[in-house]
């Protein structure tokens, strides 16, 4: 056994203690080196990931501005859609409203058409009615004014009642002591074409008995030589 006094274990110890210190240097020198690497590394992927993430922020909200964009772009067009429907709705109901009231216009144009050729066929009837009694007027005219000395004339009524076109029937040689006294019934055709009387001079109290009678028969012969006896009995009173 090697005695601490002597001089070489000094010197081997203390060799010793400096290549383990040099071999713990070394050890520690590694250690750094790879802590310090190893932080190099960290840095590099915390700033990766930072890059990365602050890319993914930017996109995130490029994303978040084209959604928002999208929705108020998709809010307007609705809108406009709404607006639209609205106003097809509206031009719908005024196509209905004027499809109505074209039925409605075809309807009166065919109730018309129907009154305008009841009007035609009654005018027809009235036309072929008023031939029979100017037919009839003639043939009295005739009878009366050509054997019994019987005036007609033509005169227009005009007041409110008379109105229009009449005929005066002038009777004379009734009163034997005034042969030439004029003894006048005036009469012409009313709206529905029946004869109307409007008057006689003198007044005669069962005229509306004999113009009823007039409109039942159509015979105005008889009613003018009805006319004529009432005439010769009122002035025999």
């Amino acid at each position: 056994m090697t005695s601490i006094t002597d001089p070489g274990t000094s010197d081997r110890f203390t060799k010793a203690m400096e290549e383990i210190h040099s071999q713990h240097l070394k050890a520690l020198g590694k250690i750094v080196d790879m802590t310090s690497e190893l932080c190099q590394t960290h840095k590099q992927s915390v700033k990766s990931a930072q890059d990365v993430c602050i890319k993914k922020c930017k996109d995130d909200k490029m994303l978040f501005e084209t959604i928002e964009s999208f929705k108020k772009d998709f809010e307007h067009k609705s809108k406009i859609l709404k607006d639209k429907l609205l106003a097809i709705s509206e031009v719908m109901s005024e196509i209905e409203q004027k499809e109505m009231k074209k039925e409605e216009i075809i309807h009166k144009i065919e109730k018309l058409k129907e009154e305008q050729a009841k009007r035609r066929e009654a005018i027809e009837t009235q036309n072929k009615a008023n031939k029979k009694r100017l037919k009839n007027l003639q043939k009295a005219r005739h009878i009366f004014q050509d054997n019994l000395g019987v005036e007609i004339r033509a005169i227009m009524g005009k007041s409110e009642f008379s109105r229009g076109e009449k005929l005066q029937f002038v009777f004379r040689n009734i009163n034997h002591s005034e042969l030439n006294s004029a003894y006048i019934v005036t009469m012409g055709i009313n709206a529905e074409g029946a004869y109307q009387i409007v008057s006689s001079d003198p007044a005669l109290q069962c005229l509306p008995n004999l113009e009823k009678r007039l409109q039942e028969t159509n015979n105005l012969i008889a009613f003018l030589a009805n006319i004529r006896k009432e005439f010769i009995a009122l002035a025999r009173q």
